[in-house]
């Protein structure tokens, strides 16, 4: 279970409250993002294992987070937020360029948690052609109203799917011809890289960049010069530069 997070602003998306009411939701299939649970016993168990059965991520909050989702009205413990779009398939993204009769070209978001990051490139994976967005759900900003509002509503046409394991869903890009490409300090210079070919862009979190395992997983790592003090960009705004990239590229070589 995830611990709570600072970045979102739930308060504007639909948020059902109370015990009973998020039972129901569970049970009806309702499109739930996450479920705020504060304590343990009795029906809120029931609910963590509704939860789990349906893949709902479940995140441990304080009675503060819950009195603000709720408005001040009697929470019993629990919040369910309402999820705004429909994830999809990996399977849906890799159809995208069959249909299109192009090489995929994929972002994955390696435990971006800030939703203005996470829209802010959904955004430009809309404009640059991207076929869609891969998250996982662990540790990750999810399609909430402040991801919605902050793409400028790319995110109603970028498929995103959300993943159990990362990982796991690189393996099976790769066996679907997919080269990874991930970013770091550590890589080859990114317009010195051929992106011309079937490819998946990683972009790491915004304070500790790819994890460990996800770059052992990459068949590239590239990076932008900086030339200043500060040797690092806004991930959005890194994403953007190498997604233009990407677009550049294969204009070029079409």
């Amino acid at each position: 279970m995830e611990k709570e997070k600072n970045f979102s602003d739930e308060r504007s998306e639909d948020i059902i409250f109370g015990r009973n009411p998020v039972i129901e939701a569970l049970k009806s299939d309702a499109n739930l993002d996450c479920i705020y649970i504060c304590g343990s016993g009795g029906s809120l168990n029931l609910i963590r294992k509704l939860a789990k059965d349906k893949g709902v991520v479940i995140k441990d909050a304080q009675e503060k987070k819950l009195s603000q989702l709720s408005g001040g009205a009697s929470h019993q413990g629990v919040a369910a937020v309402g999820a705004c779009g429909e994830y999809v398939s990996v399977e849906d993204i890799l159809a995208v360029s069959r249909n299109k009769g192009t090489k995929p070209f994929i972002i994955i978001c390696d435990e971006i948690e800030d939703p203005h990051n996470l829209g802010a490139i959904i955004r430009t994976a809309e404009t640059s052609g991207a076929d869609g967005i891969i998250i996982p759900k662990r540790r990750s900003a999810s399609l909430n109203a402040t991801v919605f509002k902050t793409s400028a509503g790319a995110a109603n046409y970028v498929p995103v799917a959300r993943v159990s394991n990362l990982a796991s869903c690189i393996d099976m890009l790769k066996e679907n011809g997919v080269w990874i490409y991930g970013t770091d300090a550590s890589g080859t210079e990114y317009t010195q890289t051929d992106f011309t070919g079937s490819c998946a862009l990683v972009i790491g979190s915004e304070g500790f960049g790819i994890s460990k395992l996800i770059q052992k997983k990459c068949d590239f790592m590239i990076k932008l010069p900086m030339l200043g003090k500060i040797n690092s960009l806004n991930a959005s705004v890194a994403a953007g530069i190498f997604m233009y990239e990407i677009l550049r590229q294969r204009s070029n070589n079409s």
